[in-house]
């Protein structure tokens, strides 16, 4: 049975520290990340914010980034696609090593919130284990099962996801026509639209799988 953890991360114990720091008003949405065999990370990630020349300056001097590229730029969000070292004393590694699957992080004014994806309590527990052990400083928040409905009635959805999805309801993006525009609804949560449009796709899927359908679908909505 997989797990999903939700964290709170410091960022000098995961990636870009000293560009949060530097320009706390940028917020970092990561997309995906992806690990290659000569031991580097390449995380592909949003950036929303005002101060874009600061944060490409200081991204690009950052001791845990080796190379950043600007992929594209959508709305007045820019795509990135960097380079990290796994480094052992990082959550980062931590991550990659015990096999957990990252779904969500989201970096802001030097701290990360992010949920994992555990595919068994044994890789969960050596998570923890190996975080305890090297004095990093993630904080657990919340462990549950996705699969089980919550108790609190938000139908498996995470917190980030049952926020996101309240929010747009009570301040009229759903109603016809709409009271706010998307990038209104992402610039009240500090994110790109593109970032608000993946937790409102995996907010609905996992609403979809719990409430529509009898047994959820293999592939459950990771975002």
């Amino acid at each position: 049975m997989s797990l999903i953890a939700e964290f709170t991360v410091p960022a000098d114990e995961f990636a870009l520290y000293e560009t949060l720091c530097e320009v706390p008003e940028m917020t970092v949405d990561i997309e995906r990340v992806v690990a290659h065999e000569e031991k580097q990370l390449v995380p592909y990630f949003w950036t929303s914010g005002e101060n874009y020349t600061e944060f490409e300056t200081n991204a690009a001097n950052d001791p845990s980034v080796r190379e950043l590229t600007k992929l594209d730029e959508v709305d007045g969000a820019n795509l990135y696609r960097a380079t990290w070292v796994k480094d052992v004393q990082t959550v980062a590694y931590t991550m990659t090593e015990t096999g957990a699957t990252l779904l969500d992080a989201i970096g802001h004014n030097g701290q990360w919130s992010m949920e994992l994806r555990f595919d068994t309590r044994d890789g969960t527990i050596a998570f923890q284990n190996y975080l305890q052990e090297n004095e990093l400083g993630a904080e657990l928040h919340r462990l549950y099962e996705p699969s089980r409905p919550r108790v609190d009635g938000q139908l498996d959805l995470t917190d980030i996801q049952h926020e996101t999805l309240v929010t747009a309801l009570e301040k009229g993006y759903y109603n016809t026509p709409r009271d706010l525009t998307m990038a209104e609804l992402a610039e009240k949560f500090g994110i790109s639209q593109q970032a608000l449009s993946k937790r409102l796709r995996g907010g609905h899927g996992t609403l979809i799988a719990n409430s529509l359908m009898i047994q959820p679908p293999d592939n459950e909505t990771g975002y």
